[in-house]
């Protein structure tokens, strides 16, 4: 069967040479093809005039930072996956910290079997869960709950009027606590079926984008009325009775 990452383009933007040149031969060496950019600002450049399945952006970057990059890219692309790379544990809490739309990091230094892992399953699903125009999956559909409305065949959320600027990460994570209120998820189990891995201790993942998803639903994501937390197990989503019609 034939790997549908095959010949899928990846896009690197770090300066560190050697761990560019260590990243892009194993990528290689999968059936990618990988340009590799050693400054922010052309890294920025070749992400916004290309199209890419993955961007790898370093956090420090001369030129511009990884975070600013991030940021800059969501402005105008919204489901291209992004997997930051940070060189010290004082950066982790940075990235969660901020509203980057990055869909996963890894910490330096890394196993090239995780990070290909990680890439080939960020790839399978964002190909998977960009907007269709044609040959519709047969499980398009409007979901509802409460003032809350995701069209999957044009992969839009919205909340009353407003439209909801979500990643395909934040996406996929809210179509599948939508879809099935009411159910709990622990932590690995998300990160199973929406990142397609399971790594321990990266369930950290989870609650950053359970977080920044919060902050776009929720008029008061300290009281959230549709991401609840399931004390001891995880989250589940809010039953249509919970959040009224």
């Amino acid at each position: 069967m034939t790997d549908s990452t095959n010949g899928s383009r990846i896009l690197i933007i770090e300066d560190d040479r050697e761990i560019a040149g260590l990243v892009s031969i194993n990528l290689e060496d999968l059936g990618l093809s990988v340009t590799r950019v050693h400054d922010g600002l052309d890294g920025l450049k070749a992400a916004l005039s290309g199209e890419w399945d993955l961007v790898i952006l370093d956090i420090m970057l001369p030129g511009m930072d990884g975070i600013s990059v991030c940021k800059r890219i969501r402005e105008t692309d919204p489901y291209t996956p992004i997997l930051m790379l940070t060189a010290r544990a004082e950066e982790i809490d940075r990235v969660l910290g901020l509203e980057l739309g990055a869909d996963d990091y890894m910490t330096k230094p890394f196993s090239i079997r995780e990070l290909t892992a990680r890439v080939k399953a960020l790839i399978r699903r964002a190909k998977t869960s960009r907007p269709q125009t044609a040959d519709l999956p047969a499980d398009s559909e409007i979901v509802r709950i409460g003032e809350l409305e995701l069209d999957f065949t044009k992969h839009k959320a919205s909340l009353g009027s407003d439209v909801l600027e979500l990643t395909v990460k934040e996406f996929e994570l809210l179509g599948l606590f939508a879809r099935n209120p009411g159910r709990a998820y622990s932590r690995a189990d998300l990160l199973n079926l929406v990142w397609g891995y399971n790594f321990e201790g990266y369930e950290h993942t989870v609650n950053t984008h359970i977080n920044r998803l919060r902050n776009k639903i929720e008029k008061d994501p300290a009281k959230p009325e549709y991401l609840l937390t399931v004390w001891g197990i995880g989250y589940r989503f809010a039953e249509i009775s919970e959040v009224g019609i």
